[in-house]
C-alpha cells in the first residue's frame, strides 16, 4: 500500500518567507509522488500549526509527515508530539531544515527556493522508507556527580542533597570554595564574601547526602543518561582523612615555606603541608610533593613525627574510585587571563602593576597584607591608583568576548581603595556595562564617592618619566575619547582587570563527558536561550562560568537550574531515550572487533562464546561510526538505514539533470580519484 505523505512548509514569520517563495514550494510539493496534502503556514510550530498537522493525519489518513521549517534540534520534538497526538508513530516524521541551511545563508530568492525544493524532495523520498520506532525506557540512578566545588557546584549539590538525593561533589583543589573564597567583598551589596560562602561550604562538608571528594579529578566517563560509570582519581594528600583532626600542628612545624601561586595568587606564602585558607572544607591538610623536603631530598618528615594522631602517611598512593551516577553537572569554573601576554602593560616587569586577583587577595583581611592596600614594598600606601578595564577581553588578539563582570569588579575595587586609603582612583574603560539589578545604582555611588572615569583603551603603562610629576610613578598612556586627546596619568599603582577565560583543561574535560566547547573554549549548551544548562549529551548539564563569563548571582542561579533539571528526572524514575541506535546482525558478523575499538561511547561488547559483537542500546548514541566501519556490513543504524539515506540523496538530486525531474543516484557523475 503506498504511503500517504503530508508536507508542511513554515514561513517562520519572515525568517524563511523573506528569502524563500514558500507558496511556490508548497504548490510544487503537492505534485511529488506520494504527497496527498501540502500546506504552508506562518508559524508551523504554533498550536494552530500543530493542529493543522494533527487534523490532516486524521482526516487525510496520512502515514508520513514532512515539515520544512527550522533546525530539528529546536522543534523536532514539537512535531513528533503532534504526530503522536494524532495516533501516528512520531518517527514517521522527517524535518527539512530550510531556515539555518537555506534562508539564513543566502539572499538569492531563486536559488533559495530551488534548494528548498531539493530538500523537501529528499525528505519526501526518505520519509516513505521510515519505519516505526519506540523510545526505550531507562532507569535513572538517583546519584548525581557534580564536578567543581565553586559556588555554582556548591549550589547544585546542596539543592539535590536537600531534596534527599545522593551527590558526589568532586573538586581538584584541597578545599571547596573556588574563586569566591579568594574575594573580600561582593558587588553590588558589598557583602563579605566569606560570610555568605562559608555557611554553604560548611553545610556541604556536613551534609549526609553529599560525599565530598576534594583533591580529586575526573578521569573517565562511560555510559549514558541514567547510568553513567565514572572513574575519579583521588590524589594522595599524604594525610589520612579518617585520622586528621585539623589541629594544624603539622603546618605550624613544617620548615619549608613557598610562594602560594594558587589561592594567594602569588601574593603570599604557605607551607609545604597546607590547607588553602582558614575556612577550608574539609579542614584536612595536603602535602605539596613539589616543595616538600622529604620528596625532594628524603629528609625531614617533621609533620609525621609531630602529628598527635599519626595522620600523616608518606606511603599513601592515589586512589581510583568508580561510582555509578544517573546525571552529571559540570561546574568547573574559569581561569584568569595571563596579563603577561600584553607586554606593553608591564605586568611582571613593573613592580606595582597588579592583576585583579592579586588585588583581591591584598584587600582580604585574611590575605597576605591583612587587608592593607600597599605597594610591592609591603609598606607604602598608594596615593593614586588606575584600574584598567578589558585586559585580554573585547580584543581581537586575545578574547573577542566581553568578560561580563569586569566593569562591576572595577567599581568594587575602586570603592575598596577609596574606603581604605583615600587615594585618587582612575578607571580607564571602553564601555561601562552595569546592566543588572542595582548595578547602575552602584556605579552612581562610585561617581558620588569621587572615582574618576576615563573613556579610552590604555595604550601603554611605563615607568619612563617625562616630567617631574611623573618621577617614581607608573605612567598610564591612554586616549581620552571624550576629550579627544592623549593623556599621560601618573599613578602609584595599576590594577589590570584580566579577562575571564575557560579552564585550561576545559576541552579535555568536555571530551571525557562527551560534550563540546565553543571556539573560545566554553562548554556549549543545548540551546542558548531555551536550554542554557543542558548539553547535547543527555544527562550532562553545565552550570556557572564553565558555560561563559558570569557573576556570582548568575552562577548560583544556573547551579540551581541544573539541579532542578536533574531532580525532575530522578523524580520520574525513568527517562525515555531515542531508539536511534545501531544493531548488529549476528549471522553476518565476522567477529573482527573493528567496531569495538572505534565506538566512542564504549557501547559495543564482544561476546566471547559466540565470537560476535553486540550493541548495548542504552549506551549507543546512534553516531554511525560502527555502521560505516563494519567491513561485513553487519551493522545497521536505526532511522539511518541504507535505503533511507539513498532515497534522500535521490530526492536531493531532483533537478540535477536540469529537466525538473528527480535524478537517481546512478545518474550522478562518478567521482574518480585524481591521478597521482
Amino acid at each position: 500500500m503506498p504511503e500517504r505523505v503530508g508536507v508542511y512548509v513554515c514561513h517562520c514569520g519572515s525568517n524563511i518567507a523573506g528569502t524563500v517563495d514558500v507558496e511556490a514550494v508548497t504548490r510544487w510539493a503537492s505534485t511529488l509522488e506520494g504527497v496527498v496534502a501540502a500546506r504552508e503556514y506562518k508559524f508551523m510550530c504554533s498550536s494552530l500549526g500543530q493542529a493543522l498537522i494533527e487534523d490532516d493525519i486524521r482526516k487525510e489518513g496520512l502515514t508520513r509527515v514532512v515539515v520544512a521549517a527550522c533546525s530539528p534540534h529546536l522543534h523536532e520534538k514539537t512535531f513528533r508530539r503532534a504526530c503522536a497526538n494524532a495516533g501516528l508513530n512520531p518517527f514517521l516524521l522527517q524535518m527539512a531544515n530550510i531556515r539555518e541551511h537555506v534562508s539564513w545563508v543566502t539572499k538569492d530568492r531563486q536559488a533559495a527556493t530551488s534548494k528548498v525544493q531539493a530538500l523537501v524532495a529528499g525528505a519526501v523520498a526518505r520519509v516513505q522508507r521510515h519505519r516505526p520506532l519506540e523510545p526505550m525506557p531507562v532507569h535513572v540512578n538517583p546519584h548525581t556527580l557534580v564536578v567543581g566545588g565553586g559556588i555554582a557546584g556548591i549550589q547544585a549539590a546542596l539543592e539535590l542533597a536537600d531534596a534527599g538525593h545522593p551527590v558526589y561533589l568532586v573538586e581538584r583543589e584541597p578545599s571547596i570554595g573556588g574563586h569566591m573564597a579568594q574575594y573580600d567583598k561582593t558587588f553590588p551589596t558589598l557583602d563579605c564574601a566569606a560570610c555568605i560562602l562559608t555557611p554553604k561550604m560548611s553545610e556541604v562538608g556536613q551534609h549526609e547526602n553529599i560525599r565530598l571528594l576534594t583533591y580529586s579529578e575526573l578521569e573517565e566517563v562511560s555510559g549514558s543518561i541514567g547510568n553513567f560509570r565514572v572513574r575519579i582519581r583521588r590524589k594522595a594528600r599524604y594525610v589520612r582523612e579518617d585520622k586528621c583532626t585539623g589541629c594544624g600542628l603539622c603546618i605550624e612545624k613544617c620548615p619549608r615555606k613557598v610562594v602560594d601561586e594558587v589561592f594567594e595568587a602569588g601574593m603570599g606564602y604557605r607551607k609545604a603541608i597546607y590547607t588553602p585558607f582558614p575556612q577550608a572544607v574539609p579542614k584536612i591538610p595536603a602535602i605539596d610533593t613539589k616543595s616538600c623536603i622529604w620528596f625532594e631530598r628524603q629528609r625531614c618528615r617533621a609533620c609525621e613525627k609531630l602529628c598527635p594522631t599519626g595522620a600523616v602517611d608518606f606511603e599513601q598512593q592515589d586512589e581510583i574510585l568508580e561510582v555509578d551516577v544517573g546525571n552529571i553537572i559540570l561546574a568547573t569554573g574559569w581561569d584568569l587571563f595571563d596579563c603577561r601576554r600584553i607586554p606593553q602593560y608591564g605586568y611582571g616587569k613593573l613592580a606595582n602593576v597588579f592583576t585583579s586577583l592579586e588585588f583581591e587577595r591584598m584587600c582580604n583581611a585574611s590575605g597576605p597584607t591583612g587587608g592593607r592596600i600597599v605597594l610591592r614594598d609591603g609598606v607604602t600606601e598608594p596615593r593614586s591608583v588606575c584600574i584598567v578595564h578589558c585586559v585580554g577581553s573585547r580584543d581581537q588578539r586575545y578574547n573577542t568576548y566581553c568578560s561580563g563582570i569586569c566593569c562591576m569588579l572595577s567599581l568594587k575595587l575602586g570603592h575598596l581603595v577609596l574606603e581604605k586609603t583615600g587615594a585618587k582612583v582612575y578607571a580607564c574603560y571602553i564601555d561601562l556595562r552595569p546592566n543588572k539589578k542595582d548595578y547602575e545604582e552602584f556605579y552612581q555611588r562610585l561617581l558620588d564617592e569621587g572615582m574618576l572615569f576615563i573613556r579610552g583603551k590604555v595604550a601603554e603603562i611605563t615607568d619612563m618619566a617625562r616630567t617631574p610629576e611623573e618621577e617614581g610613578k607608573l605612567v598610564v598612556q591612554v586616549e581620552d575619547t571624550l576629550l579627544g586627546k592623549q593623556r599621560r596619568i601618573p599613578v602609584d599603582m595599576v590594577v589590570l582587570m584580566g579577562a575571564i577565560e575557560p579552564r585550561r583543561d576545559a576541552r579535555e574535560t568536555g571530551l571525557k563527558a562527551g560534550i563540546s566547547c565553543s571556539m573560545a573554549g566554553w562548554f556549549i549548551e543545548r540551546h542558548a536561550k531555551l536550554d542554557p544548562v543542558a548539553t547535547m549529551t543527555e544527562g550532562v548539564f553545565i552550570a556557572g562560568a564553565c558555560h561563559g563569563p558570569k557573576d556570582i548571582p548568575d552562577s548560583v542561579s544556573q547551579g540551581a537550574a541544573a539541579a532542578a533539571r536533574v531532580q525532575g528526572m530522578i523524580s520520574k524514575g525513568t527517562v525515555m531515550i531515542e531508539p536511534v541506535v545501531a544493531s548488529i546482525e549476528k549471522q553476518v558478523c565476522s567477529g573482527c572487533r573493528i567496531c569495538n575499538n572505534l565506538c566512542p561511547f564504549n557501547a559495543i561488547d564482544f561476546l566471547t562464546d559466540e565470537k560476535v559483537s553486540q550493541v548495548n542500546p542504552a549506551l549507543c548514541k546512534g553516531c554511525g561510526t560502527c555502521v560505516a566501519a563494519c567491513p561485513a556490513g553487519a551493522i545497521a543504524g536505526a532511522h539511518y538505514a541504507n535505503d533511507q539515506v539513498e532515497a534522500e540523496i535521490e530526492g536531493l538530486l531532483w533537478d540535477a539533470r536540469g529537466d525538473g525531474e528527480p535524478a537517481l543516484v546512478d545518474d550522478a557523475p562518478d567521482l574518480e580519484p585524481a591521478a597521482p
